[in-house]
This record gives structure tokens, sequence and C-alpha cells, in this order.
């Protein structure tokens, strides 16, 4: 055997052992715990892609489990309680997109597993909870990704590139807007009663605590209660805070405030249905808008998300951005005076465009994150939304409605990941598990 035929046996043979490893084989066989709205969105995210095929699924509804049976092309193993699918030896990856509250425990428990986690976003109900995934992760050396499928959007990360290279100028200020008229009746005043099954409401709530069954409680509309989710700042704030601080540089505020309530929206929920949220990161500010009784866009043309800057602004929308250049002039701005009137009327004609306008197309879909998750769970890199980065931008919008719900102004340490100025508020950190639950 001569030195080529030698390598080409000894690569051969180093690749069928390499091949028995999680992450390098060529299929990486997937369950999926939690099978509604956002569970069905993922698992067709996945199925785009014929090397991740469907081999496990839970939910404690038949007729999601049954969907999603169908939907898979295949026979996968049926499951209702999620600690079976974690058992089950198949099963190489999760996906978890089951209520806020449900995450972090099924998180820890799939990490645990020796299962890699696409876990949706927002990653926690409470900073605490995030901080464990966080260390969780690093203990178990899992792949994770965060749903926050932005980061895999190759038109987003253009414009990530484009803003690093200064063209925008200083930034001051960046703001993300959620915007739709939910009146007059939202999500109704469905009454307190009995639940289809007592096992299943239980199930259901899990660590959070008990209370009376109410149909707005449960599936989809439990984003309006605070013990299952933090609203729609988390829900959709979330992925406008990890855009912008992405976009910007920046980790963790200094401060946080914000005031709303509900104003014109008549149901039983929790969250407000008009908010606004402000963040200090010392060098710049950064604003969530919450406006669902009223549909008027907040921003020029309907945009999503602003990037303002001294030389231009980016506008993002779903499907594009665009740099609107802003005329700027080397003139001081002088002081009015009635007596001359000449450097007052020279300010404005002075100025000038430095750039070209800019529009750069693309899409925020869901199958290119759940591409980058296979991947990397294949060749144990880093996905584009690691754990730090979700854990970041979740706890960023986590603290701001801790702000709304304690009426206070809100200074953050965000390594130690404490308030400074307010201790009780950092009640809301945290909170006790309904026994027997417990986060491992």
């Amino acid at each position: 055997m001569n030195r080529n035929e030698f390598m080409k046996h000894a690569a051969f043979a180093t690749a069928l052992s390499y091949s028995k490893i999680l992450g390098a084989n060529e299929r990486v066989q997937m369950g999926y715990i939690g099978l509604g709205n956002r569970g069905d969105q993922v698992h067709e995210g996945f199925l785009e892609y014929g090397d991740a095929p469907t081999v496990a699924i839970c939910d404690l509804r038949e007729d999601y489990l049954d969907f999603a049976a169908k939907k898979s092309r295949a026979t996968p193993k049926r499951y209702a309680d999620y600690r079976r699918l974690l058992d089950d030896k198949d099963v190489n990856a999760v996906a978890i997109s089951s209520p806020d509250h449900w995450h972090a425990p099924m998180f820890v428990d799939a990490c645990r597993a020796g299962k890699d986690v696409y876990v949706e976003k927002p990653l926690s109900l409470t900073v605490s909870e995030g901080r464990r995934m966080v260390q969780v992760t690093g203990e178990t050396k899992r792949v994770v990704q965060v749903g926050i499928q932005r980061r895999s959007s190759k038109f987003l990360q253009e414009a990530v590139e484009y803003i690093k290279t200064g063209a925008l100028g200083k930034i001051s200020t960046a703001r993300g807007f959620h915007v739709q008229n939910e009146s007059p009746n939202g999500i109704g005043n469905a009454p307190n009663g009995n639940p289809p099954s007592a096992e299943m409401w239980d199930k259901w709530l899990g660590p959070a605590p008990k209370v009376p069954y109410n149909r707005n409680r449960t599936f989809y509309n439990f984003r309006w209660f605070y013990d299952y989710s933090g609203g729609q700042i988390t829900n959709f704030g979330v992925h406008y805070m990890d855009m912008l601080r992405w976009a910007c540089g920046k980790d963790t505020p200094k401060a946080v405030v914000a005031m709303g309530g509900r104003y014109g929206v008549n149901d039983n929920r929790e969250i407000p249905d008009t908010c606004e949220v402000h963040w200090d990161f010392g060098d710049m500010m950064m604003s969530f808008v919450q406006y669902n009784a009223n549909a008027a866009p907040a921003a020029p043309r309907g945009v999503e998300m602003e990037i303002r800057g001294t030389k231009a602004t980016m506008n993002i929308y779903s499907n594009r951005w665009e740099i609107v250049p802003e005329k700027t002039t080397e003139l001081l701005f002088g002081a009015r005076t009635p007596l001359d009137r000449t450097e007052e009327k020279a300010y404005n004609p002075s100025k000038k465009t430095t750039m070209e306008p800019k529009t750069v197309n693309g899409t925020t879909s869901t199958p290119p994150h759940c591409r980058n998750f296979i991947d990397c769970v294949k060749s144990r890199a880093k996905t584009n939304c690691t754990i730090e980065d979700g854990h970041t931008s979740t706890a960023n919008t986590i603290i701001s409605h801790i702000a709304l719900r304690s009426r206070s102004f809100l200074e953050w340490d965000g390594k130690a990941e404490r308030f400074t100025n307010n201790d009780t508020a950092n009640r809301y950190l945290s909170y006790k598990y309904r026994a027997p639950y417990k986060l491992g």
C-alpha cells in the first residue's frame, strides 16, 4: 500500500468513527416539544431540509399531534410528556416551542439529556431562569440556537455590516414598533370555569401558580398574562431589541423606564394595549413602542425599526432595509437675532448629503435559522443566535416590563443582573416554582 492509498483508508476509517459522534452524521433527528402556532412554524422551517427528519413529537393536544404527524411526512413517535421524548435515544436535537413559562425547565432537562436545543424566543420568563440556561449550556456543552431568526437573515447581516462602517454617523437613537388595532374586544372576556381536562390544565400550568381555568390563559392567548409571558414587550419586543443592539453593537442598558396601560381594548388581558419603553445605553437610547388600540403607522412608511445616525437613518422592514441620507453642514447653528438674518438664512441651504439613498431586499423567514442550527449541530460551531445573545436580548426586555409593572425608573447592573436603585423591583427577576417543579 502506497502513502496515498494509506491516507485514503485512514481517512475512511476516521470518517466511519467520526460518523458515530452526534453532530457529525448527515442526519439530525429532530424531536418537537410544543406544536401550537409557533411550534408548527418552526417544525415547518426544519422540514425544508431533508437532513433533519422528524422522529418524535410532543404536545398536550391530540389534534396538534395529528396535524404535526401528517405534516412530517413520516411516522414520528408521539408523546404527551416531554420527559419521555427526552428519553428517546433516536432524538438528537429538540425544538422547544412551548409557552414561555415552560422554556427554562424543558431546556435544562433537554441539555441534561444530551440533546442539542433550538428554543423559541423569548428565551425565558425571568432573568434568573435565563442566566441558569446559559450556565447549563456551558456545563453540558450543548449546541443551542435561540429562535430570533433575524440573526440568520442575510440582508440583515448585511445591514449590520453596513452600520459597522460608520456610514450612519454617530447613532443617537433606535426604535422598534409593534402596531395593530385589537379594539374593541381584543381576546374577549372569557369567564373562569372548569377545564376540559383537570389533568391537562395542571400539566399546562406546570411551574406557574395554580389559578382557576380560563380559556384565555391557555393556547396562544397566554401571551397576554404575566404568569406565562412578558406580554408583547418580550414577545415582539425581543426581536427588535436583539436586532437593534446587534446592529448598534450594544450589550445591556444602564437604565430603563416604561409607561402604559389598558386604555382602548375591553378584554381580560393583564398586559397593556398601549405602552412605550426606553432604554438608556449611556451613549444612545433605544425604544420599543407598542400601540395595540390603533393601527396608524408609528414611523414613516410603516417601518418595523429605525436607527437614526447623524449622517443617515436606516429604516428596517420585514423584507428590506433602506438608507435615508441626512443633510448636514459644517456651519455652526448660530444665535438668531433680528438685527442680522444673514447667518440664519444661510444655515439650511448650506446642508448637503454625503451619500446616496440605498435599498437592500431580503426575508426574515424561519428556515435559514433552522438550517444554521442543523449545520452547527453537525459541526459543533456556534449558532447565529447563541444562548448568550438570546439571554441578553430577552433580559433587556424582561427588565422593561418590570419597569412598567413597578412604575419605576430602574437603574440596571448588567453584570450582576440586578437593579441598583430599587430592591422591590428585584423580586420580579425570579419566581418560586409551584411544587414539585424545580429548575435543575
